[in-house]
């Protein structure tokens, strides 16, 4: 199956960063896989909580089908992703402890027609960081672009 649906969060790369990346599966309901088959889903603002021991996503985007009939979704609704239970508990104890952050950082759908979701355990950067990322990334392209003209 060749499905080249990708969506990144590129906002995530820039705020924080990534310490220990996880995938996890996504309980969706109704025309949801369908809208996420299409590529109308958004990450820019999405972030992970956890609630009763359960990790959900929160604030991500999937936009309604436009071929649904009475079983449509809701766009912004919490859903709950699927991990296994030592992960869970894993990434609870991290979040609680030193005050880290889930994150989400891309949307894909996998060999076997699953939709899952790439998150990581994550710290904010601070501004100085940001800008520090910036001109490494900038000094970067500019050394490729040397030696891509020697």
């Amino acid at each position: 199956m060749a499905n080249k649906i990708n969506i990144k969060n590129k906002k995530a790369y820039h705020d924080y960063e990534m310490l220990d990346k996880f995938v996890a599966g996504i309980q969706l309901s109704g025309t949801e896989i369908k809208s996420i088959r299409l590529g109308k889903a958004s990450l820019s603002e999405s972030y992970c909580v956890f609630i009763n021991n359960e990790l959900f996503v929160r604030g991500m985007q999937i936009a309604d089908y436009d071929r649904g009939s009475y079983n449509r979704h809701q766009p912004g609704r919490d859903r709950r992703l699927l991990m296994n239970r030592n992960e869970l508990r894993k990434l609870q104890r991290k979040v609680k402890e030193s005050g880290l952050t889930i994150t989400t950082l891309r949307l894909f759908i996998a060999e076997s027609g699953y939709a899952k979701l790439e998150i990581a355990l994550a710290k904010g950067k601070k501004e100085f960081d940001k800008r520090e990322t910036i001109k490494r990334k900038d000094t970067q392209r500019q050394m490729e672009r040397l030696h891509k003209i020697k």
